[in-house]
């Protein structure tokens, strides 16, 4: 959830603020510290107390993350009909494999864009970003 929500700080173009990810994430400041000082021993951010920077390890995870509720907000809004339902795409998504991920893109034609108009990042984008690591 974290480093999701760092990303979707980062693609915003904002900086990554411990009071930014406790507002997007909905819980007390003193919570992020905690788990930012803990991802930053696991090698995904370098913590800092201002502008927090994810690692290519992190980001790797964030945009992965955030590529598999795009792809379920795809299958709910556009074949299925229903409203998207964040708890279930939240639910979902973490328990949603790579290839899973990538079969059900190819299932709704590798969309490029959400529903709302966000980039949906291609497996091709995140091998790639992996190989630079």
């Amino acid at each position: 959830m974290y480093l999701k929500a760092m990303w979707l700080i980062k693609e915003n173009k904002e900086l990554i603020k411990i009071s930014t990810i406790a507002n997007l994430l909905g819980i007390r400041q003193s919570s992020v510290v905690q788990m930012l000082q803990r991802i930053d021993k696991m090698g995904y951010v370098n913590y800092r107390k201002w502008d927090i920077p994810m690692t290519d390890k992190g980001e790797q995870i964030g945009a992965n993350s955030v590529r598999k509720s795009r792809l379920l907000e795809v299958l709910m809004i556009n074949h299925l009909k229903l409203k998207p339902d964040e708890k279930i795409i939240c639910g979902m998504e973490h328990h949603m494999s790579d290839e899973f991920t990538n079969s059900l893109s190819s299932i709704l034609d590798n969309p490029t864009m959400s529903p709302n108009g966000k980039i949906i990042t291609s497996n091709f984008d995140l091998i790639s970003s992996k190989k630079t690591e």
